[in-house]
């Protein structure tokens, strides 16, 4: 037999954004060890796993105490002694063990905690790093980093999070390696912070960490400007893009089949906001953008994939699932799909949906917006991703290095679609 799982624990903590998580150990007894620590998300899809959160007052109910003692007590029990390099056989074991659809007697979170852990523990094991163990000896193409800004003008603030969005960020495609591409994008964030400075000297205050426009632009077509001008300053004009996440579905009211206060004040229904993209695609160098209309409009992204004739990214429209993208192929909805391996609930799952995306010609690109930040930049170069936003941009520089003169770069055929 293999090296088995000998331990499995789980903890409460305080993780990379502030936000309460778990934090997921598992040991074998070769030694090997791999932790995770899964995160929920600012806009968060209709169709995700569910996490088990502790309710109540505490933590505003955001608690992580329940979903590790779902580990603690019933998953580790069913899963040690398992070889850990069986990662099929043990994330179909929680799924099982769980009996729900959606993961939700367990929580996902616990879940996806534990398979996380498990990737990362097999391949210590195997002496492998992370993203030779996902890709085998082709894991090799460094991503392109998606490098975000902040957020829009936001104008329509009904007191939840999940109006944190549109987000707003830069893709360094012609800067041939990951290093440089995180410099351009730093030269660029810092021409657009100056810029903003000069324009709105009234209203424009920098944040340490991002930044929100709320109450300082009128219109994010004001952002996009500021934005091509500082790639046109910073000399990377014809080499870097665009990329936004529009996340729609959070602005759009079912009840009017409107979408309020998306990009500026007022409504807009699903014509108007593809025709305002339509206008922008042509007008700013933007390569990709995510989640343009809401979740459930699988023909819209559709018809929006045509019109646009760039990368149509799917997040919320997708959350990483199989039957959702299968869904779309069959429409032609999209051509991209956000990995956020939270979403689905273990890694299987996760890895079988970006099979079924390359078969059928869709991109993939890793987010780290749920946490578990280190292993980020391991999945986008275990799947030759070509893209990926957020995660540990170290991790990634030291991919970097040891992968030397055999790391690829992809460039402007990282994308779907190439309008300009």
């Amino acid at each position: 037999m293999g090296d088995r799982i000998t331990r499995i624990s789980a903890r409460e903590i305080l993780a990379n954004r502030g936000l309460v998580s778990l934090e997921v150990t598992v040991e074998t007894e070769s030694g090997a060890r791999g932790r995770s620590t899964p995160e929920s998300g600012v806009s968060t899809g209709t169709y995700e796993a569910k996490f088990l959160l502790d309710g109540g007052a505490r933590y505003r109910g955001l608690g992580a105490r329940k979903a590790a003692a779902a580990i603690n007590t019933e998953i580790a029990p069913a899963i040690v002694g398992m070889d850990v390099t069986d990662q099929a056989g043990i994330d179909l074991a929680m799924i099982a063990l769980d009996g729900t659809p959606d993961k939700r007697r367990l929580g996902a979170n616990a879940i996806v905690g534990v398979s996380l852990a498990v990737i990362k523990a097999a391949a210590a094991s195997c002496g492998l790093p992370l993203y030779r163990y996902i890709g085998g000896p082709d894991a090799r193409t460094m991503p392109i980093p998606i490098v975000g800004i902040g957020t829009g003008g936001r104008y329509r603030d009904p007191g939840s999070s999940r109006w944190l969005k549109p987000s707003y960020e830069f893709a360094a495609w012609g800067a041939g390696s990951y290093s440089e591409a995180i410099y351009w994008s730093w030269e660029c964030t810092e021409a657009v912070v100056k810029m903003l400075r000069e324009r709105y000297p009234d209203k424009f205050a920098p944040a340490y960490r991002g930044m929100s426009l709320a109450g300082v632009i009128q219109h994010d077509r004001e952002l996009l400007e500021i934005m091509t001008e500082a790639i046109v300053k910073t000399g990377h004009e014809g080499q870097m893009g665009l990329y936004f996440d529009c996340a729609a579905d959070t602005y759009y009211e079912r009840d009017i089949d409107r979408y309020v206060g998306l990009f500026s004040p007022g409504e807009k229904t699903r014509d108007e906001v593809i025709a305002l993209l339509k206008d922008w695609v042509e007008t700013f160098p933007i390569v990709s953008l995510e989640d343009p209309l809401h979740e459930e409009d699988f023909e819209g992204h559709a018809l929006a994939t045509r019109e646009l004739g760039i990368e149509i990214v799917g997040d919320d429209l997708f959350t990483t699932n199989p039957q959702r993208l299968q869904q779309a192929i069959e429409l032609g909805a999209a051509n991209s799909m956000v990995l956020k391996i939270t979403q689905i609930g273990t890694v299987t799952e996760a890895l079988d949906a970006c099979r079924l995306a390359h078969r059928n010609g869709y991109n993939v690109h890793p987010c780290g917006s749920r946490g578990d930040n280190d292993s980020v930049g391991d999945f986008s170069v275990g799947l030759n991703a070509g893209q990926t936003r957020g995660g540990d941009r170290n991790r990634l520089l030291a991919i970097e290095e040891e992968l030397g003169d055999t790391a690829l770069w992809q460039g402007r055929d990282a994308y779907k679609g190439w309008r300009r």
